[in-house]
C-alpha cells in the first residue's frame, strides 16, 4: 500500500464502473456518510466470498446508520455481478479489470502470477474520502471482523456527526435555534439519502 495511505489522508477519488456499467465515483457513493471500501482479489477467491458473506448482515446495519459500503475489485463486469449475485449483496461493486486501483495504490498481489490480483484490504472512510482505518488482508485474518468494523463505524460516526449526543445542552439548544443543519440529513432529503445507499 503506498505509504501515505494513512489514518487522515484523503483516498483517492477514484471512477470506475459499477456492476451496472455504470461509471461511480466513490466520492459520490460516499455522500456525506463513513464508508467502508472492500479492496478484493475478486469472486474467484473464497477467502473474499466468505469476507463477503459476513459483511451482509453488517451491510443491513450500515443502511440504517446511514454507512456506505463498496468493493472494488479487478474482475470484469460479467465476473463482478457474479461475485456481487454468487454472495447475496446488494451494495455497489465496481470493475477494474485494467487494475487502476491496484497499480496506483501499488498493491499487486505478486504472488499470484495467475489472477494478478490487489492485495486485498479493507478501508474505513470517514466523510470527503478521509482515510479512518486500513486492513490488510492478504491473510484472511487480518481483515476485520464485522465486530471490528462496527467499532470502527461508531467511532467514525461520533467523529462526524455533530447531533450524535442528543442529551448533550450545546446539540439541544442548537435544534432549539432552528440550526436544523447540524441534525441528519443535514439538509438533503431523506428520499435522496436512502434513494443514494444502492
Amino acid at each position: 500500500m503506498r505509504s501515505d495511505i494513512i489514518p487522515g489522508a484523503r483516498f483517492p477519488d477514484y471512477e470506475l464502473p459499477d456492476q451496472t456499467g455504470k461509471h461511480r465515483k466513490l466520492s459520490e457513493l460516499q455522500g456525506r456518510d463513513p464508508m467502508v471500501v472492500v479492496l478484493s482479489r475478486g469472486g474467484f477467491c473464497p477467502k473474499d466470498r466468505r469476507q463477503h458473506e459476513g459483511l451482509l448482515l453488517l451491510h443491513r446495519e450500515m443502511i440504517v446508520g446511514y454507512c456506505r459500503m463498496v468493493t472494488i475489485s479487478t474482475d470484469n463486469l460479467l465476473a463482478t455481478n457474479e461475485f456481487r449475485a454468487g454472495v447475496g449483496a446488494h451494495w455497489p461493486f465496481l470493475s477494474d479489470p485494467g487494475r487502476k486501483v491496484q497499480k496506483d495504490l501499488d498493491i499487486a498481489e505478486y504472488t499470484d502470477t495467475t489472477h494478478d490480483p490487489m492485495v486485498p484490504h479493507t478501508i474505513v472512510l470517514l466523510p470527503e474520502l478521509v482515510v479512518h482505518k486500513v486492513y490488510n488482508g492478504y491473510w484472511f485474518f487480518g481483515r476485520p471482523t464485522v465486530e471490528e468494523l462496527r467499532a470502527d463505524l461508531r467511532d467514525a460516526l461520533r467523529a462526524c456527526r455533530p447531533d450524535w449526543d442528543l442529551s448533550d445542552p450545546a446539540v439541544r439548544e442548537a435544534w432549539a435555534r432552528g440550526e436544523k443543519d447540524r441534525f441528519y440529513p443535514y439538509g438533503e432529503s431523506y428520499a435522496k439519502v436512502f434513494a443514494d445507499q444502492e
